[in-house]
């Protein structure tokens, strides 16, 4: 138990870093290696990647919480933006986790490898999104929040990589985008996490620590060292080459996409 609690110690200090470091949610780091290291614990193959999403979801609620705070402090929350896009946010979470529940691990982890090398391909050449000219109508918030939520759920971030670009095309600026995007992974992992958690309760091969998809142990060791090393990532992120830190990074989730996808 010990051994397994130090590794989630270290996998959220990593991830924190990550986050405060290039603003990048640690879903995309989690899910991965929490994936192996089940694994290797001998858990069922075919649960495998859901309590690995599950779990990833569950860490996001409290990593963004500390994170929605900081961005509300300097007044950047566009919070009428967040109340038209939260309720397309919340059915699309829990559709995302019934979807996920459906398919069969091996499923999940090709899905999880396309998206992971998808995000790799765009932070390796920076593409910015373009500026639109207004705001998105009721339905496109609707749609959009259902669409983000949905996916977010199925690979287990906090929706950062898909809700920037698009209040970017709804006329926010980059700096309102990424504020509004950390509130929004709030609701995003509040009900993709309660939906992985009431829909995998019963399931057959999860592990005594486990309720539902969400693996306790794994959440409490993750959360308490991530906390504690975003501060020091978002610390080091005015010191260090960003451009530079990004691009390894691209290709250290290029490795992790292809893993899940050979493996």
């Amino acid at each position: 138990m010990l051994p397994a609690l130090t590794t989630y110690l270290a996998l959220g200090a990593a991830a924190g870093l990550m986050a405060g470091l290039l603003g990048v949610g640690g879903g995309l780091i989690i899910v991965p290696v929490l994936a192996h290291l089940f694994l290797a614990q001998g858990v069922e193959p075919q649960v495998v990647m859901h309590l690995a999403l599950g779990t990833s979801l569950a860490t996001i609620i409290f990593t963004s919480i500390s994170s929605v705070r900081a961005h509300h402090r300097r007044g950047a929350v566009r919070w009428p933006i967040f109340w038209r896009i939260v309720p397309g946010i919340l059915v699309g979470a829990q559709l995302g986790a019934w979807l996920a529940h459906l398919m069969p691990g091996a499923d999940l982890r090709i899905v999880f490898g396309l998206f992971e090398l998808a995000v790799a391909v765009q932070m390796w050449f920076g593409a910015a999104p373009e500026l639109g000219s207004e705001p998105p109508g009721g339905w496109a918030m609707g749609v959009g929040g259902v669409v983000i939520g949905t996916v977010s759920a199925i690979v287990g971030i906090g929706g950062g990589t898909l809700t920037v670009p698009f209040l970017v095309w709804g006329n926010q600026t980059m700096r309102e985008a990424v504020a509004t995007s950390a509130a929004v992974g709030l609701p995003i992992a509040l009900s993709g996490a309660a939906g992985y958690l009431w829909i995998g309760l019963g399931s057959a091969g999860l592990p005594d620590a486990a309720v539902g998809y969400i693996h306790l142990p794994a959440l409490l060791g993750i959360c308490l060292a991530s906390v504690l090393s975003a501060p020091l990532g978002a610390h080091l992120a005015h010191r260090l080459p960003a451009a530079k830190l990004k691009r390894g990074f691209a290709l250290f989730l290029a490795l992790l996409g292809a893993r899940m996808l050979l493996a």
